[in-house]
């Protein structure tokens, strides 16, 4: 093959937090792939770039990092941490809420899955994934509700124990709204973007009422 040695290939520019195998130059004997890494640097890439995600949900900007990197296991992660958290029953709970960790997981994958069919047929640019991870990724603010939740709970159920748990759900409802926003906006139509704001607003919504009105068994 002497014909192949002038064709050049471009280099693509590394994205931040990327869960790939890093591209840069090599020389044509070498050939890099995950099954010549140790599992070990594997696993840290990968964890690398989840937290990096996680980083960007903190300090949400519009950016197109979780778009053009887009992954299912920060979500999957958050979801399940919530899932585990709201399990110990709810408000309205009548047994020793079991079918709570179901009904958690189901309302948070069935409402992104909506957000995203809603927000492919209003003309959106994104892909289906990537609108997964971006609304799953900005859970995070969400679950660690939850968890100051859990340990406001532990002090007492009174009336400053639920203004406090108010505050915290309140403020990281907004968190989550703005982050997700944030990410979404440049990709849907300028003068449909408050048709696909409203139904985020919404997903979040249904998961701050479920923590908020958590109470242990």
């Amino acid at each position: 093959f002497p014909d192949l040695t002038d064709v050049s290939i471009s280099e693509d520019i590394p994205v931040e937090g990327e869960i790939t195998v890093p591209v840069g130059s090599h020389s044509p004997d070498e050939e890099f792939s995950t099954l010549d890494e140790p599992v070990r640097d594997t696993i840290m890439r990968d964890l690398k770039a989840v937290g990096k995600k996680f980083v960007h949900v903190m300090y949400p900007k519009k950016s197109s990092a979780l778009l053009r990197d887009w992954d299912l296991w920060g979500p999957l992660v958050l979801c399940v941490s919530l899932a585990l958290m709201l399990q110990g029953g709810s408000a309205d709970s009548k047994d020793d809420g079991g079918p709570q960790f179901a009904e958690v997981f189901v309302i948070i994958w069935f409402g992104a899955v909506v957000i995203t069919l809603n927000s492919k047929l209003l003309g959106g640019t994104i892909s289906f994934f990537q609108s997964l991870c971006v609304l799953g990724y900005c859970v995070m603010p969400l679950t660690v509700a939850m968890l100051v939740c859990r340990l406001v709970l532990l002090a007492g159920s009174g009336t400053i124990s639920f203004i406090i748990r108010l505050i915290v759900v309140l403020a990281m409802f907004g968190w989550s709204t703005l982050a997700s926003t944030a990410f979404l906006a440049d990709s849907q139509p300028p003068n449909r973007k408050a048709l696909v704001v409203y139904p985020i607003f919404l997903f979040y919504f249904v998961i701050s009422w479920m923590i908020l009105t958590f109470t242990p068994q």
